[in-house]
This record gives C-alpha cells, structure tokens and sequence, in this order.
C-alpha cells in the first residue's frame, strides 16, 4: 500500500538539526511488525503512524525498531509539523489520541506546543548503579535519580556539570544489571536521562543527553518526552529558579536542539508541563508498505 510520509526534524527550525521522525500518515493501521520494520529501515530511534481517532482530532502510534510505546515528545512536534506542511491543520489547538491519553497540542504559526500529563514520580535508584550505565563515577550524580513519567518513564538523572555529561559512554554490562534492577525484559526501555543545569548555548538553561541501547541508534538527539519529565523533577526539588526555562540537546552530536518548557503547579503538587518546538521538514514523498496482518 502506498502512503504519504514526511521525513521532520523536530526541536530545530532548521534541516540537521534536532531529533528525525518520519511520519506516516494513514499509516496507524498497520501491523507492530511492519512499522518497526520500517523504523528500522530509517534508522531513526522513533517513527509515528497516523489515523482517524473517534476521542480527538487524530490518533498517533508511536513506534522505535523494537516495539510500540505510549507516547513520545520529538514525534508529537514532527507529526503536527508534517500536518501544518500538508496543509491539514492551521494555527490553534488540536488532540491527539496516543496511548498516554489524549495530549493537548497548540499551534501558533512556526512554534508547536504540547501538554504533557501531569508527573509520576517513581522509584529512587541508587547512584552507584546508574552511574555505571554510562560509565561515570557516582559522585558526578548530584541529585538522587529517579523515574519520572509524564506520559513515557525515564531515570531522570543530574549530573554536576558539562564535563561530566560530555564523559558519558554506554555500558552495555551494567545497563543489563540496571535493567534487571528495575524489572525490565528489554534493555532498550528506561535508559537514565542525564541532565546538567547550564546549556550548551548562552540561551539554554539545561543540557542533557540520552543514551539508547540496541537496537536504536546509540544516542537520541533530543527527548521532548523525557525533557517534561526531567523538568517536573527539577521543579519539584527545587532545582529550578523558575518553571519556565530553556532545554537543550544534541549539541555534542552535531544536532542542536531547543525546547521553551514551562512546568504549572507549585513544587508538590505539579499539574502538568509543556514543551514546545519547532519542526523542519526536511523531505517528503511515498512510502510502500505491506498491508498484510492491519489492526486498528
């Protein structure tokens, strides 16, 4: 079956820059099998698979190479952009059915904003084994990590300056044992989210990165979902001056990107979070894919 894609950078206003999703629209029918098939084929860490939704405006999948997950931040801008760039939508709000629930998106001309649920806060994980997943010393850890979710987990994880982010290297050993730690089958679930206070930029106010396991690339270049769970942490522990602030990432990749997220609510008792960015299509065109073993 034949059906229109486009190829966006999300959180860059600019081609190269920020994190790729390709988007498929229509595409929301297809089997898991066939949309993992062909995230792996792009060799991006998430595509996003659209359709009719009978509770919002749209429904959206959302998929990396090895399974389907509930929501993700960078997709959500690309899908809304590849929708402004289509003509299909104009400025003002939009709901998107995901598997998180319906999230509230805004758009005001280039600048797209999305409502992520209010947070989750989790387990605290012990330093030692975190800071051994990217092979850094415990005492570079700041602040005691922890699983935050505002619609996707993560182990929201401060570290004391750029130095000792920049130093991060993936250890697939101790990623395994962190892994087991938390309950978790697949390694490529829940990686630390490493986040330093000071940007890459004279603009940005935080910098972070994500490290992916196998069988995603091995680096995410921005994560708007983790970028709203990682600002409802450091909100609700004080980390913050103010809940409106500058997020950056991808920069030591060569992919900059930037997020304006603004956290509602007071420290202990957070409503909610949103992030938003911009989207650059960089291509667009016809995608063939199999129809066979479709679910809804």
């Amino acid at each position: 079956m034949r059906f229109d894609f486009d190829w966006v950078d999300a959180f860059t206003d600019r081609p190269f820059g920020g994190n790729g999703c390709a988007v498929v629209h229509g595409g929301a029918a297809l089997s898991a099998e066939t949309c993992m098939a062909y995230v792996r084929e792009t060799s991006l860490v998430e595509c996003t698979f659209t359709g009719p939704s009978d509770v919002a405006d749209l429904r959206v999948r959302y998929f990396l190479a090895s399974r389907e997950i509930p929501f993700a931040g960078h997709p959500t801008i690309a899908t809304v952009a590849a929708l402004r760039h289509r003509g299909l939508i104009g400025d003002g709000p939009l709901q998107l059915e995901t598997g998180a629930g319906i999230v509230p998106v805004d758009v005001a001309g280039d600048t797209i904003t999305m409502t992520q649920v209010a947070p989750t806060f989790g387990a605290e994980i012990p330093a030692d084994l975190v800071a051994a997943v990217g092979s850094i010393d415990p005492g570079d850890i700041v602040s005691p990590p922890q699983v935050v979710s505002t619609g996707l987990p993560f182990c929201v994880t401060v570290l004391r300056d750029r130095a000792a982010i920049d130093h991060l290297r993936l250890d697939p050993y101790a990623h395994a044992t962190y892994a087991e730690a938390l309950g978790h089958r697949s390694l490529d679930m829940m990686e630390p989210y490493w986040i330093t206070m000071g940007g890459a930029t004279e603009t940005g106010d935080t910098y972070a990165r994500l490290l992916i396991a196998r069988p995603g690339p091995p680096e995410d270049p921005f994560t708007g979902s983790a970028t709203g769970a990682a600002a409802c942490y450091l909100w609700a522990r004080g980390l913050l001056d103010r809940p409106d602030f500058v997020a950056e990432q991808g920069h030591g990749m060569g992919r900059p990107g930037q997020a304006q997220v603004s956290v509602t609510g007071p420290r202990n008792a957070i409503t909610g979070v949103t992030v938003a960015g911009q989207g650059c299509v960089v291509m667009s065109g016809d995608v063939f894919l199999p129809a066979e073993g479709e679910e809804r």
